[in-house]
């Protein structure tokens, strides 16, 4: 992301509420429950992707590579938007460009990637024709 992101950037949108125990000694959202937002995001895309999930039964996604940026502090109390679009399809692999907002600030960006797993080989699965047909009309270059 070469420039600062907007909510509206992003097709897939969640939010998460903060909690006070996601604070840490500074007063601020610790830098751990970062991923978990990023986390919301991708699992609500994957799961919830216009009311018709990506995975097919015996199928998961395991997280491969995430990649935060810490822009700026989250503060509790309040929520965070998440936004998560999906930037390339590979064989069983998708990319996704994430950002966490708070009151319209961009306070987080990622890169996450996730991998097609089957659970019965416990290993990376080629994505069905059904499944690539979803993924390949969002996919998008980097902004």
């Amino acid at each position: 992301m070469d420039q600062m992101p907007r909510l509206e950037d992003f097709p897939n949108r969640a939010y998460d509420k903060l909690r006070y125990g996601d604070t840490d000694r500074q007063g601020h959202v610790n830098n751990a429950v970062f991923a978990t937002f990023m986390e919301t995001g991708r699992v609500e895309m994957i799961l919830a992707a216009n009311e018709e999930p990506l995975l097919e039964d015996g199928y998961s996604f395991v997280v491969a590579k995430l990649d935060i940026n810490y822009l700026a502090e989250i503060l509790w109390p309040g929520t965070v938007d998440i936004g998560t679009r999906v930037v390339k399809v590979g064989r069983s692999s998708v990319t996704m460009q994430q950002a966490v907002f708070q009151n319209g600030v961009c306070c987080a960006t990622a890169e996450t990637v996730v991998v097609h797993f089957s659970q019965a080989t416990r290993k990376s699965h080629g994505f069905s024709e059904a499944q690539r047909a979803r993924l390949l009309p969002t996919e998008m270059a980097s902004v």
